[in-house]
C-alpha cells in the first residue's frame, strides 16, 4: 500500500506518474525532468514519487486545475431543451453525458444490435434507429439544434488529394457530413481518436476541414481532450471537432470545458467516495487460463511484463521479447492510485491486459463501466464479450458531460441573439 501520509489528501499531492499524464508526457520524459532538475519529486517511505501541488502552481496545467471554474460550469442549465441527433451512438456514453448537460435526444442511430438493445432497455423513450447510416435520410429532422457523432476513421488513407466531399465518399465521415447537410443544425460535433490529427500526414484532417467549409460551417480549432481532466479515472484521449453554422459563428464564441480540480483514480472508480456513492457492484467478468493466472500473480500493482522474472518474461512474451518497443500493455496490472490505461474491447487479451490492481483477474463489466463513468444502473445487453466491446468503445460519460455543459453555454449564447 502507499504511504498514507502522501495520499490522504489528493488535493494537496499528486503522484509523479499522474503529473506526467496531465502534462501528456511519457515516464521517460518525467525521469529526464527529474535528472535535469526541472521537476524533482519527493519520495515517500515506500519509494513512491510525488509532488506537492503548491510546488507546481507555476505549471499552467496544474494552475488551471487548482483555479478551475468547474463548479461554476456545473451550474450551467439550458435556457430551453436543445434538441439533438446522435450518429454512431454505441452504448450511449456520449448520449448520456449530453442528456445530463441538458440536451433532448430526438434520434440516435447505431448499427450494432446489442448496443441498440442497450440503448432501448435503458432509455425506452429515446428513438433508436438501428441499421446502416447510409440507408437513412435525415431530412425529416431539419431544424434540430445539434448533431453529433463519433464517426469511425476508416478508408481515409487516400484522403486529401482533392479535398471536400469527393475525398470523403466511401467513409463514414461523409455520412456525418450528409446528415449535417440535410439537418442544418446550429452546431455539430464529431469525435474521434487522437491519431486522426496526424493521420496521413495531416491530410485527413485537412480534408475534414474542407468538407466543413463546404457545408457552410465555421470550425472551432480542434482539440484533443484528456479524459483524466474531467473526472474520468482513465487515460483516454479524444479529438473533439466542433463547428458552428456560418450565420451564427461570428456572433458567439465556444469555450472548452474547465478541468476538474484533481485526477480520479481506480480507487475512486471502485470504492465509495467522490465519484460514486457505493463500492462497485459485483458482476460478470472474463477469467484467465490457469497458466496465465500464475504469470499475472507475479506482476505487482502498476507493473507489467518487465516486472516478471527474466525467464518468465521470455516464455510469456515469446518472440516479442526480442523486439523493440515498450509493449507496456502486456501483462499489465493496473494501479489503484492512478487512472486506468485506456480501456480496450477485451481486458484479457495478451497485448491489452487490464488486470485488477489487487485481485488477479481482468476487470469485470461493472468495473469497466465505472472506468468509463457510466452510472451503475446503466445495464449492458448481449454476450460478455459484446458488453466489454460496447463499454470499451464508448465516450466516457463524464467527459461527454463536461463537453455538453460547454455546448449548452454556447447554445444559451445563441438563444440570446
Amino acid at each position: 500500500m502507499m504511504d498514507s501520509r502522501t495520499f490522504n489528501n489528493m488535493r494537496e499531492t499528486i503522484l509523479a506518474n499522474n503529473f506526467a499524464d496531465i502534462m501528456g508526457v511519457s515516464k521517460a520524459t518525467l525521469q529526464k525532468w527529474e535528472e535535469n532538475g526541472t521537476f524533482v519529486p519527493k519520495v515517500d517511505t515506500a519509494g513512491h514519487k510525488y509532488f506537492f501541488i503548491k510546488d507546481l502552481l507555476h505549471v499552467q496545467e496544474i494552475n488551471e486545475m487548482v483555479n478551475s471554474s468547474w463548479e461554476e460550469e456545473n451550474r450551467i442549465r439550458p435556457l430551453r431543451p436543445y434538441t439533438s441527433i446522435e450518429l454512431f451512438a454505441g452504448a450511449g456514453g456520449l448520449a448520456l453525458g449530453m442528456e445530463k448537460a441538458g440536451f433532448e435526444h430526438v434520434m440516435l442511430n447505431e448499427i450494432d444490435h446489442d448496443a441498440c438493445m442497450t440503448l432501448r432497455n435503458n432509455r425506452p423513450g429515446w428513438k433508436i434507429e438501428e441499421g446502416d447510416i447510409r440507408k437513412f435520410s435525415f431530412k425529416q429532422y431539419e431544424g434540430v439544434d445539434f448533431l453529433s457523432g463519433g464517426f469511425p476513421c476508416q478508408a481515409f488513407s487516400y484522403a486529401g488529394k482533392q479535398g471536400g466531399f469527393k475525398d470523403t465518399r466511401g467513409t463514414l465521415f461523409f455520412e456525418l457530413a450528409r446528415a449535417v447537410q440535410e439537418v442544418r443544425p446550429k452546431v455539430f460535433m464529431g469525435e474521434n481518436v487522437k491519431g486522426l490529427m496526424a493521420h496521413d500526414g495531416g491530410r485527413t484532417l485537412d480534408t475534414i476541414k474542407n468538407v466543413i467549409r463546404e457545408l457552410g460551417y465555421t470550425l472551432v480549432s480542434p482539440k484533443v481532450l484528456r479524459a483524466i481532466k474531467y473526472r474520468v479515472p482513465q487515460k483516454r484521449e479524444r479529438l473533439i471537432i466542433i463547428a458552428i453554422r456560418n450565420d451564427i459563428a461570428e456572433k458567439v464564441q465556444f469555450y472548452w470545458p474547465a478541468p476538474y480540480h484533481r485526477i480520479m483514480t481506480l480507487k475512486d472508480a471502485f470504492y465509495k467516495g467522490d465519484l460514486y456513492d457505493t463500492d462497485v457492484p459485483l458482476s460478470d467478468g472474463q477469467k484467465y487460463p490457469s497458466k496465465k493466472q500464475k504469470v499475472m500473480e507475479m506482476v505487482p500493482m502498476g507493473g507489467y511484463w518487465r516486472d516478471l522474472p527474466i525467464e518468465v518474461q521470455k516464455e510469456y512474451m515469446g518472440g516479442s521479447f526480442y523486439l523493440g518497443g515498450g509493449k507496456t500493455g502486456m501483462a499489465r496490472r493496473l494501479s489503484l492510485y492512478e487512472p486506468s490505461l485506456t480501456l480496450t474491447c477485451a481486458p484479457a487479451q495478451k497485448q491489452t491486459e487490464r488486470c485488477h490492481p489487487i485481485e488477479t483477474r481482468p476487470l469485470t463489466v461493472r468495473e469497466y463501466a465505472r472506468v468509463q463513468t457510466f452510472p451503475d444502473e446503466w445495464q449492458f445487453t448481449g454476450s460478455l464479450s459484446s458488453q466489454y466491446k460496447q463499454i470499451g468503445n464508448a465516450v466516457p460519460v463524464n467527459l461527454a458531460y463536461a463537453i455538453g455543459r460547454s455546448l449548452v453555454r454556447l447554445f444559451n449564447d445563441i438563444e440570446r441573439l
